[in-house]
């Protein structure tokens, strides 16, 4: 199989499944754990760009897809915002961890009737690239911003996978992104367009910034990807691209001096709300 391969079958379209249903369940055991490796590794570079767009002292703040509260917990300990509304479809992670100015909300952003309320910073990480409509989803966060607050929207990006010579690694990551695409409807081929979304949504002073994180032994972002692998086995499987041997072995060549792979990163956007702060 070269490079740029696929089994025959790839064309199939997205599934109809959704994120932590079919894969990436938060019942099953150590989800937070996994969850949690996501956020060694991208953590500091997220809150220094909130930081950097003005995150601090009298803001309010929505974080969606809030997943273990990491991002959350920091707004509040690190950049010193009012309060944080953090929102997901299962808030067991974030439930286990209460802290002051922190609400749980347990809802789903993708529902006609969400409308919490308006804020300084709408934020989503590793959210949108898992929906059907991206650019439904970032109208309807931008409609979530008070005047002059910002939506910042984080997702992964690959920049190497598809045309990297072929690895144990390289065939893993071809096998995951094809898995999720068909199983839960997951596509990052979408994620660099994030910019023009935020423009269309008529957010102004649209920027973005890529982070990529270096894949080493023992690493956070390295034992992320091998819990993902471990997870989404049966979707990779099933897209022909490896077998279980073949992942077995991309485990063990992830965690090699050997590996030579480039991680997906993250592409972070950002965009603001015409009009003078109201102080919310």
């Amino acid at each position: 199989m070269t490079g740029a391969e696929l089994p025959s079958d790839h064309t199939h379209l997205p599934g109809e499944g959704r994120y932590g249903e079919r894969v990436f369940r938060p019942d099953e055991g150590g989800e937070g754990d996994r969850i949690d490796l996501g956020a060694l590794t991208y953590d500091a570079t997220t809150l220094a760009r909130l930081k950097l767009l003005g995150a601090g002292p009298g803001w309010n703040c929505l974080d969606v897809g809030a997943g273990t509260g990491t991002v959350a917990r920091r707004l509040l300990d690190e950049a010193g915002v009012e309060t944080v509304l953090a929102v997901d479809r299962d808030v067991r992670f974030l439930a286990a961890h209460p802290v002051p100015g922190l609400t749980v909300l347990q809802g789903d952003v993708t529902s006609d009737d969400f409308a919490p309320g308006l804020f300084r910073l709408v934020h989503a990480r590793f959210v949108l690239m898992h929906l059907p409509s991206p650019q439904h989803m970032v109208a309807k966060l931008s409609g979530l911003l008070a005047p002059g607050g910002v939506l910042v929207v984080s997702d992964a990006v690959d920049l190497t996978t598809a045309s990297a010579p072929v690895t144990p690694y390289t065939r893993a990551m071809r096998a995951m992104w094809e898995g999720l695409r068909v199983s839960i409807g997951t596509d990052v081929s979408r994620v660099p367009g994030h910019p023009e979304l935020l423009r269309e949504a008529g957010l102004e002073s649209v920027a973005a910034e890529i982070h990529v994180p270096p894949l080493l032994p023992g690493s956070a972002i390295s034992r992320f990807w091998a819990e993902t692998w471990e997870r989404a086995r049966e979707a990779m499987v099933g897209t022909g691209i490896v077998d279980d041997g073949q992942l077995d072995e991309a485990v063990r060549y992830l965690d090699s001096p050997r590996c030579t792979g480039l991680s997906p990163g993250m592409l972070t956007a950002w965009g603001w709300k015409g009009g003078a702060p109201t102080g919310a």
